[in-house]
């Protein structure tokens, strides 16, 4: 029997209604939530002895449950006869004090005041089935009299899926006459996807206008959310971010129903806000993973990552959370990001905080009770210090963090806050090497130890940059190419001039410095602000063999290229990022990579020197029109994917009669690291230069 009208238009049909109870019988209808659903909000705003009117009450036994609690002076009305005789008949003898009455709400004849609380479940979203002159005018006539029969302090609580629509009359309506709005999350569709009656993919929500006394002259607009059962309510700007925030908690709750009935959405990721502050606390991802075979104890587990190191592809990257979650064997994991500027007390009190919420996000299939693992790296959730924020005109918000990574080093890192899950720039933090440290070293060799305590402390927060090290696997590839550069063995003791453009925190152009005594280098830099940071948190320094010019790197080489006497460089290195994220390429801009520009780089290259450019470029197409192009300048092209990552390395050079099979470019490789492994030169033993080149193809 479809009970369930055609078309929405039909719930605002008496007709409809008379014949819906007359085909449903004295069967209860609950489609809102029965009154154990509704019980924690409905008890929170209604006090046993005030007077309560409910409107549209059908045949649910909402009202009568709230009788057989307590609240006794309740008035029933519905347009519909059918359900009125039935309600009156069913509760003659067993609630003697409760009325029904066959009455329209939008006529009502009780006087002004009449009562403290009017109750609406799903009468309002009944009516206001489309926006139309008429509908709207029938929901004007009808929440203008609940007004009338409210007294000053009286509540309308309105049951309600809160639709756009919905929300938007009644929020509008009742803020301009001045009521307090307050909109609290009842409960979610998942925990109702297996009942038999005809359910919302929507969460249910209770509408709580609060009548005051008019002020004249007052613009005063109070609107507010709770968005859990015993939560507290926030306080929001406008009727507009209300709607909005009622939005999100639709679309979660959606993403919930849909999750829990079927596996393998694709990549689904959400984020997780503070209830007072509203902003994002955590962020999760869902991993899905069908080719693992359920048992009791592997349909669901929680991901932790350590602070600091979502970065990283296996916590940062579709295809890195996939391989974590076929490592841990769970038919679904959620790893969960710690946001920056949050405060997290340790892993139980995550754990604590978020076993609620996650378990909305299970997997149908799951036993009841069943113990959810919360795992990560280590068993802690590792440390992170924010040293320094900053805002530049150029690159926006940043944040220059100090992380712990897996080998317990500190890692410091520049963050911009436009794009927060990539690192700009990255340096490792030395170790404490302090004359006290040293003391308390020995002092400590003589104890007794376990014998998993290192022998080294690891890096406290603020300890100087290892010079020595390099972080980023793209910039040990820049670095590997200059291998092709002719006699690289001789290159410590070869003068080499370098153009970097992109100092970023500068660890690069400082790496070439440190490491070729003979090098001179021009860095450029765009952010002033860039240079300032670099200097004062990632150990850079200018010299008489390293300066840095504030300029657009555009500007700059075109204005080499057009001097008479240009200067000449061995080496140019593209490391530049764009500020435009809605283009394919974020690295370099499109700019740099245009045949006419191109030229002109090429006018200041030395004619065996190498033009070596990090290119991060998820269009394929536009890809390989950069490719392309670049050949089209420079003949002999090679590219050097980065494991992991969208980064490739091109090295460019200007004679195709330079080409090198590989285990020529292996060997040169190996003859530039012997040079630079010397002793007393700080040289790093897992920087392997011949590693860097092994997957060089050329185009």
């Amino acid at each position: 029997m479809n009970l369930l009208p055609k078309s929405s238009r039909e719930f605002g049909s008496a007709e409809y209604w008379e014949k819906f109870f007359q085909q449903r019988g004295k069967r209860a209808f609950e489609w809102y939530g029965s009154y154990l659903e509704l019980c924690g909000v409905l008890h929170k705003y209604m006090k046993p002895r005030e007077k309560v009117l409910v409107i549209g009450c059908g045949n649910s036994e909402l009202s009568e449950q709230l009788y057989d609690v307590g609240y006794l002076d309740i008035v029933n009305i519905d347009i519909s006869e059918v359900v009125i005789k039935q309600m009156k008949e069913r509760n003659a003898s067993r609630r003697p004090q409760m009325s029904f009455l066959k009455m329209d709400m939008t006529q009502m004849e009780f006087p002004d005041a009449s009562f403290q609380v009017v109750l609406d479940k799903g009468t309002l979203d009944a009516v206001l089935t489309d926006e139309e002159e008429k509908t709207l005018h029938q929901v004007d006539r009808m929440l203008a009299e609940v007004g009338r029969v409210l007294q000053v302090g009286g509540r309308y609580l309105c049951i309600s899926l809160a639709q756009a629509h919905i929300l938007k009359k009644a929020v509008g309506h009742f803020s301009r006459e001045g009521w307090m709005v307050r909109v609290h999350q009842v409960s979610s569709s998942q925990d109702r996807v297996l009942d038999a009656e005809p359910r919302f993919s929507l969460p249910v929500f209770a509408f709580i206008m609060t009548k005051f006394r008019p002020v004249p002259g007052s613009a005063l607009q109070i609107f507010e959310l709770c968005a859990q059962e015993q939560g507290k309510p926030v306080r929001l700007e406008s009727a507009e971010r209300l709607a909005e925030a009622v939005r999100e908690r639709q679309q979660y709750a959606w993403l919930c129903s849909q999750l829990y009935r079927k596996a393998g959405l694709g990549n689904v990721s959400l984020d997780l806000c503070d209830g007072d502050t509203g902003e994002p606390r955590y962020t999760l991802h869902v991993v899905d993973n069908p080719t693992v075979k359920p048992s009791r104890d592997n349909h669901f587990a929680i991901f932790i990552i350590p602070q600091g190191r979502e970065t990283e592809w296996l916590f940062g990257m579709e295809e890195g959370r996939k391989q974590l979650a076929a490592s841990a064997g769970f038919r679904r994991l959620i790893t969960v990001a710690l946001h920056r500027g949050q405060r997290y007390e340790g892993m139980d009190s995550i754990q604590a905080e978020l076993s609620a919420r996650v378990m909305e996000l299970a997997p149908a299939g799951m036993p009841a009770q069943q113990q959810v693992p919360f795992l990560s790296v280590g068993g802690d959730i590792g440390v992170r210090t924010i040293q320094h924020q900053g805002c530049s005109p150029l690159s926006g918000s940043y944040v220059v963090e100090d992380v712990q990574g897996d080998d317990k080093h500190y890692f410091r890192r520049l963050i911009f806050l436009s794009n927060r899950n990539v690192v700009q720039s990255e340096a490792r933090l030395l170790k404490d090497v302090s004359h006290r440290a040293q003391k308390k070293r020995k002092k400590d060799r003589k104890k007794p130890r376990a014998d998993d305590t290192p022998e080294d402390l690891p890096a406290a927060p603020g300890r100087p940059v290892d010079k020595t090290y390099l972080c980023c696997e793209h910039h040990k590839a820049m670095i590997a190419g200059l291998a092709l550069l002719r006699n690289p063995e001789l290159l410590l003791e070869t003068p080499l001039a370098l153009l970097v453009v992109g100092l970023g925190g500068g660890s690069l152009p400082l790496f070439v410095h440190d490491h070729f005594p003979k090098s001179c280098i021009d860095a450029v830099e765009i952010d002033p602000c860039m240079l300032e940071v670099a200097t004062q948190w990632f150990g850079f320094s200018q010299s008489d063999r390293m300066k840095v010019h504030i300029a657009d790197g555009l500007d700059y080489i075109t204005s080499l290229a057009g001097r008479e006497a240009r200067p000449h460089y061995n080496v140019v290195m593209f490391d530049v990022d764009s500020k435009d994220p809605t283009l394919g390429m974020s690295c370099p801009p499109p700019a740099f990579v245009d045949q006419p520009f191109l030229q002109k780089v090429k006018s200041i290259l030395t004619p065996e020197g190498v033009f070596i450019l990090n290119l991060v470029c998820r269009d394929l197409g536009l890809k390989d029109s950069v490719l392309t192009g670049l050949k089209a300048v420079f003949p002999l092209l090679y590219v050097r994917r980065i494991e992991g990552e969208v980064n490739e390395i091109l090295f460019c050079q200007l004679h195709p009669e330079q080409k090198l099979a590989m285990p020529e470019v292996l060997e040169m490789a190996q003859a530039l690291e012997q040079t630079l492994r010397k002793p007393g030169r700080g040289w790093d033993d897992t920087y392997v230069l011949s590693d860097m080149l092994k997957t060089v193809k050329i185009v």
